[in-house]
């Protein structure tokens, strides 16, 4: 006696909710991520247990690496802009609206006063190979650092600095950008630290 065969029923599952979710999802990490700007050196912070966050608007950070190169950056364009402009001022340059709009671009900048236009004149991929070798005078004899804080301030009254220096710099230069900023009477500001888990008790 044969045995009856029973048809098989056709599954079908409809995606069409998940796919409209994942879509969600992907939209929401997009406009809420925030990109990290590139930077001309690595560096590696020292690590704290510290866990206050830095503001993300209205900051000004300054980089020094291990070699005690010192690089800068503004998180608005219009205050960069404003910024070269005083510094060319106060250093006897004249910038071009062409000069100004590209270092306005800049994510990060770093080099002499001297060198800026040249600098300027140069493609991307030729600032990105020297920008590393170059950083801001910090000396006594020309502290361009301190012009450029200062300048910057005046341009912005509500800039919060942020500092973050490799592990391995030397004490002397940390201690030349904090006596700068001593001079202008810039006495608050942060210290950028990567989060180490305290010790268990």
């Amino acid at each position: 006696m044969s045995s009856a065969k029973i048809k098989k029923k056709i599954m079908f599952i409809d995606m069409t909710a998940m796919s409209d979710v994942t879509v969600l999802l992907l939209t929401f990490f997009m406009l809420t991520a925030s990109f990290v700007k590139k930077e001309p050196v690595q560096v590696v912070t020292p690590a704290s247990i510290s866990e206050i966050k830095i503001p993300e608007t209205n900051i000004m950070s300054i980089l020094v690496d291990p070699g005690g190169r010192i690089f800068m950056s503004l998180d608005k364009q219009n205050d960069m802009a404003a910024t070269l402009e005083a510094m060319g001022k106060e250093y006897g340059l004249t910038f071009t609206p062409q000069e100004i709009k590209k270092f306005s671009l800049f994510p990060t900048f770093g080099v002499p006063m001297k060198n800026m236009k040249s600098f300027l004149a140069l493609s991307t991929e030729q600032q990105d190979r020297i920008l590393k070798d170059q950083g801001i005078p910090c000396d006594s004899i020309d502290n361009q650092f301190k012009a450029w804080v200062r300048n910057a301030r005046a341009i912005n009254h509500d800039l919060r600095i942020a500092i973050k220096a490799d592990q391995q710099t030397p004490y002397a230069v940390i201690k030349k950008v904090m006596n700068s900023l001593q001079d202008l009477k810039e006495n608050r500001y942060n210290l950028i630290t990567s989060l180490k888990s305290s010790p268990e008790e």
